[in-house]
C-alpha cells in the first residue's frame, strides 16, 4: 500500500491518518457490507438549523493545546483526561480502559464515552482522538489541530446535546467518544495505530453495541483556517452524501469538496465490521500538508469559523439521521 507521508527533519516518516493510494484494494474490501441507507420519505422539515458556540469551541481548543504534548503515557495526557471528564460532570460517562502492548512497550489507553440517550432505538456515534503524536515527543509538538480540535468539538457537541435534552432527545441516542491511542508509537501500520478504536470495536461487538450503531462519524483535524474536508473512499458513501447535504443546508458545501482518497483513521475498525462510518478530516493541512505532524501545528493556524462550519454541519447531519 502506497502512502503519502510527512517526512520530518529527523528523517522519520510519521502519519496520523494515512492517505493511501487509491489504486490498491481498500483495507475494508473484505469487510461485511455496510448498511444501505434506508429510503424514507419525510414531510418537509422547517426546523431551524443547529448551531454550535464556535467561540467556546475555539477556547476549548486553546485550553487543550495549552497542556502541551499529550502523547499516551505522559503526565499531560493524564491531565487532559481529567479535563475532559470534568467537563462531562452530570452526564452519563463510561470509561474503556486497557493496556496496549506496543513496539515501544506497554501503555495505558483510556477511551472516554459520554452517552446522551434518545427515544429512538439506535445509536449515532461521534468520535475524535485526544492523544498527540508519540514519536514527536520532546519536539514541542502540541497538536492544536491534530488532537486539539477533535477534543474540543466533542466537548462543544456535549454542550449542545446537554442543553437540548430535558430527559431523552427525540432522535437516536448520541454517544461521544474521545478516543485514545489513535497515533502510532513508532511508524503507522495496521498494528501500530488506532489502539483505542481497535479495542473498542471488539468490546462493542461482544456486548451487542455494534449492531445498534446507525452511523459513526470521526472528527479529525477540523479547525484549520478555511478548512476543506476531503471525501474518504473508505467511508460509507450514503453517509458522506448525507454530510454533504447537511453542509449544503448551512451554505458550507465549498468546504466539503476536498480531494477524494482512501483514509486510514479511527473509523476503519468499524468500517471493517460493516458499520456505516465517515471520516470527517480536513487535509491537506497547509500547502502540501506542510503543518501536519510538525511543531508548526499551532493555534495560529486555526479558526473558530472552521469549527463552526464542521460543528454545525455534523449537528445537522445528526438531525437528518434522526429523521430516518
Amino acid at each position: 500500500m502506497i502512502a503519502i507521508v510527512v517526512t520530518l527533519a529527523c528523517n522519520s516518516s510519521i502519519n496520523v491518518a494515512q492517505i493511501v493510494d487509491s489504486q490498491p484494494a481498500s483495507p475494508a474490501s473484505n469487510a461485511a457490507p455496510a448498511e444501505t441507507a434506508p429510503t424514507v420519505v419525510n414531510a418537509a422539515d422547517h426546523s431551524p438549523l443547529p448551531h454550535i458556540d464556535s467561540k467556546r469551541a475555539f477556547q476549548y481548543t486553546r485550553e487543550v493545546t495549552a497542556f502541551g504534548e499529550r502523547y499516551i503515557g505522559s503526565e499531560n495526557h493524564k491531565k487532559l483526561e481529567r479535563y475532559i471528564v470534568e467537563h462531562l460532570k452530570g452526564d452519563q460517562v463510561e470509561d474503556d480502559t486497557f493496556t496496549a502492548d506496543t513496539i515501544e512497550g506497554k501503555f495505558p489507553v483510556h477511551n472516554i464515552i459520554a452517552k446522551f440517550p434518545g427515544k429512538k432505538d439506535g445509536i449515532i456515534a461521534i468520535l475524535g482522538h485526544y492523544d498527540t503524536n508519540y514519536p514527536l515527543r520532546g519536539s514541542g509538538y502540541v497538536g492544536a489541530n491534530d488532537g486539539g480540535s477533535s477534543t474540543a468539538i466533542l466537548l462543544e457537541f456535549a454542550n449542545q446535546l446537554r442543553s437540548r435534552a430535558a430527559e431523552k432527545r427525540d432522535g437516536y441516542s448520541v454517544w461521544l467518544v474521545w478516543t485514545d491511542g489513535e497515533e502510532a508509537v513508532k511508524s503507522w501500520s495496521a498494528t501500530d495505530s488506532l489502539y483505542g478504536t481497535r479495542h473498542l470495536v471488539e468490546k462493542w461487538e461482544k456486548d451487542g453495541t455494534l449492531k445498534k450503531i446507525k452511523a459513526l462519524m470521526v472528527m479529525d483535524m477540523i479547525a484549520a483556517d478555511d478548512v476543506n474536508i476531503l471525501r474518504d473512499d473508505n467511508s460509507t458513501p450514503w453517509l458522506l452524501d448525507l454530510i454533504q447535504k447537511a453542509a449544503e443546508s448551512g451554505g458550507y458545501q465549498s468546504h466539503f469538496d476536498g480531494i477524494q482518497t482512501p483514509m486510514e483513521d479511527d473509523h476503519l475498525p468499524f468500517v471493517k465490521r460493516g458499520v456505516p462510518s465517515a471520516d470527517v478530516i480536513g487535509m491537506p493541512y497547509g500547502y502540501n500538508d506542510v503543518f501536519h505532524h510538525t511543531p508548526q501545528d499551532t493555534m495560529d493556524k486555526l479558526s473558530a469559523k472552521s469549527l463552526e462550519i464542521v460543528g454545525n454541519t455534523i449537528l445537522e447531519t445528526v438531525h437528518l439521521l434522526d429523521q430516518r
